[in-house]
């Protein structure tokens, strides 16, 4: 589990650590960096991928997310980290140096400067594992020493390009970790949504990003998963209902049948608070739950009174991962703390707020109130 997150540089991050616990409710007002926080997550997750720097690209290259205003002495950068009891991590971005003889057009392409791997919550250089400065990568040995150095190209992660087992099994473990991690924002529910056609269903473990697969995910819960849970959280929302796949030629089609309806209703009739739902049941009860979920803005288009609901769906996740949503419901905060010690659930909640440009914590009162963390320098 995480239990530190680290950020500097990242849009108004200009450098927030935060504890996480095993549920975790971001809140705050508009503006105040709570998307900035989820993209965070994202781009540590890229790293593992080998995409952070097509990532960056996508939101305008790094100098366009980079902390807009006063800096410190020395390179700038972008960095994150995370931390736990078993494993943390740390990346930091930079420019690469301008060569006036060798011209690119990937100039504003981010190189990744500095990288590290180590063991435990805090890094240290005798927890160390394996780190990276510049192009050049070393990993321990199994007596605490170091294997020669290798180089990578500058705009690889060691995670997606040195994960070796045996070279360096504890980097591919973390590898594995990061990429296990699920993350849901655009899940669409428009006239057009994917999740409205009939589709080919196949066995579906993991609901895709954009719910194209719902019903499938649907019936994979049915035959695989918690099939009770299933109609628990639908029954729960809305009384007397109950959600069949139907199977036409081996395409799956999702319909709710609901109390006085004399025919079930199908996808293309359902609303959009309706269809998000039955969409949060299936990520939510995946049966092949992931070690972190986040979930952004999941409040979005429902009903008021789904919001409890969706709070026992959240909840009864956090028996197989740690989760993290990203609201700007304050009901649904509400319900969540509420209901979280019924669940024997500890919920960490944090609470965003903008200062002169720069996002910090409410509550905080200064560097002693942070989780201990430090960068690798250099």
């Amino acid at each position: 589990m995480i239990t530190t997150l680290a950020v500097e540089n990242y849009r108004s991050l200009r450098r927030l650590i935060v504890p996480l616990g095993r549920l975790n409710v971001i809140t705050g007002a508009n503006g105040t960096g709570k998307s900035s926080l989820y993209r965070s997550l994202r781009l540590l997750a890229a790293s593992a991928r080998g995409g952070a720097v097509a990532a960056l690209a996508q939101e305008g290259g790094l100098p366009s997310v980079l902390w807009a205003g006063d800096r410190d002495a020395g390179p700038v950068g972008l960095r994150l980290g995370f931390a736990g009891d078993e494993f943390g991590y740390a990346v930091d971005f930079g420019l690469p140096p301008y060569d006036p003889g060798s011209p690119s057009m990937f100039q504003l392409d981010p190189e990744i400067k500095r990288e590290s791997t180590w063991a435990g919550p805090v890094l240290r250089p005798a927890a160390l594992l394996c780190d990276r400065a510049g192009p050049a990568v070393r990993t321990r040995t199994a007596d605490g020493g170091w294997h020669r150095s290798r180089n990578i190209k500058p705009y690889d992660s060691m995670l997606s390009e040195f994960a070796d087992p045996q070279l360096a099994p504890d980097l591919l473990r973390l590898r594995d970790l990061i990429r296990s991690w699920r993350f849901y924002d655009h899940v669409r529910t428009d006239a057009e949504a994917p999740a409205r056609a009939a589709r080919i269903g196949t066995r579906t473990p993991v609901l895709a990003p954009d719910g194209a697969d719902l019903a499938a995910a649907l019936q994979t819960i049915r035959e695989t998963g918690d099939d009770e849970a299933l109609d628990t959280a639908v029954a729960d929302a809305f009384p007397g209902s109950r959600v069949r796949i139907v199977d036409s030629g081996g395409r799956f089609e999702l319909q709710l049948t609901q109390r006085g309806l004399k025919r079930p209703l199908g996808p293309a009739e359902l609303s959009d608070g309706t269809l998000r739902y039955l969409l949060w049941t299936a990520a939510l009860l995946t049966p092949r739950p992931p070690s972190l979920m986040v979930l952004n803005e999941p409040e979005t288009s429902l009903h008021p009174e789904l919001l409890a609901p969706l709070a026992h769906l959240i909840l009864a996740a956090t028996r197989d991962s740690q989760v993290v949503v990203v609201t700007h419901a304050r009901p649904l905060a509400e319900v969540l703390a509420h209901e979280a010690p019924r669940h024997r659930v500890d919920l960490n909640s944090v609470e965003l707020l903008k200062e002169s440009g720069r996002t910090t914590v409410a509550g905080r009162g200064g560097l002693l109130d942070e989780p201990l963390w430090y960068w690798p320098e250099r």
